[in-house]
């Protein structure tokens, strides 16, 4: 096997990152326990098929995207709403097939291309402790909306500061829910701080991604998006154009590991490292070993 080197965020500045000339391909990923997991099991996977890999992971996502787009990142898994909304400024909403049909589209304008997408919806939601939404009786978006505009109790809610911001965030979900909720109310903080507020009663309401092992671990129950606010975040290998020119069979390899993608799949590898605190490399090295891929 080739050696797989690995550079991290703290490293990659504006004009810091340079395409390792001894590589055949660069594999990027994002700064969170999915994408971690993704981008060592793609650079083990591909160098098992002989590529010789430079591994660049823990990036923020539009760090990551510019580095794509100038040539700096060939390969890495990626969202389709992600890619609609934030990199294409598309507010129009659409359904999973739709989103990836037009990102594929608007992506390809840009030397980017989409391959097969994975059954893995990575989707935000908003999630409650299950005894809590069961006694409330809110099992949906619709009913936490109807519970806060009856007043039915404060309820604390959880978000992390990109959701609170964001074009498919907080503020556009409430109106399309029809409901308000003050900022005293609103409880920001990181993404897994979130889910330890919510286990321990810290919050009522709180910001989870629909792939992540914590929610069956802590008994969350997911609040249904009953209005089809969010766009599909299908999980998605999005290579350089130029990168398949140069190695036509990628495409292909790159297919069969996104065949084998789903929530269920997803959820398990993210609580093996968030709940059962195994490492990334051994989880990502354990998969693709049980389905014969390395």
């Amino acid at each position: 096997m080739k050696h797989l080197t690995s550079t991290f965020t703290g490293l990659v500045l504006a004009g810091a990152i340079t395409t390792a000339q001894a590589a055949d391909i660069s594999v990027g990923g994002k700064n969170f326990t999915e994408q971690q997991i993704l981008s060592n099991m793609t650079s083990l996977y591909l160098e098992g098929l002989d590529y010789d890999v430079d591994i660049r992971a823990g990036m923020g996502s539009a760090v990551l995207r510019q580095a794509q787009e100038n040539g700096q990142i060939d390969l890495y898994w990626e969202y389709t709403g992600t890619s609609l909304i934030n990199y294409n400024d598309i507010s129009e909403r659409l359904g999973p097939e739709e989103t990836y049909e037009r990102v594929k589209e608007l992506d390809a304008e840009k030397g980017l291309a989409w391959l097969t997408p994975s059954a893995a919806n990575n989707t935000y939601a908003l999630a409650m402790r299950t005894a809590d939404a069961e006694e409330r009786g809110i099992f949906t978006l619709s009913d936490l909306a109807d519970a806060i505009n009856a007043g039915e109790g404060e309820l604390e809610i959880g978000l992390n500061a990109e959701f609170y911001a964001r074009d498919d965030g907080w503020r556009p979900m409430m109106e399309a829910y029809d409901f308000q909720v003050g900022r005293r109310d609103i409880s920001r903080m990181d993404t897994g701080l979130v889910y330890q507020a919510l286990r321990d009663g810290d919050v009522d309401v709180g910001l989870v991604f629909a792939t992540d092992g914590r929610i069956p671990a802590f008994d969350f129950h997911v609040l249904e998006d009953d209005r089809g606010f969010f766009p599909a975040y299908a999980l998605t290998p999005v290579v350089r154009q130029e990168t398949l020119d140069e190695f036509p069979e990628l495409e292909a390899q790159m297919n069969t590991l996104s065949a084998i993608l789903d929530d269920e799949t997803m959820a398990a590898l993210n609580a093996r490292v968030d709940v059962d605190r195994e490492t990334i490399e051994r989880v990502a090295e354990s998969f693709l070993e049980e389905h014969g891929l390395l």
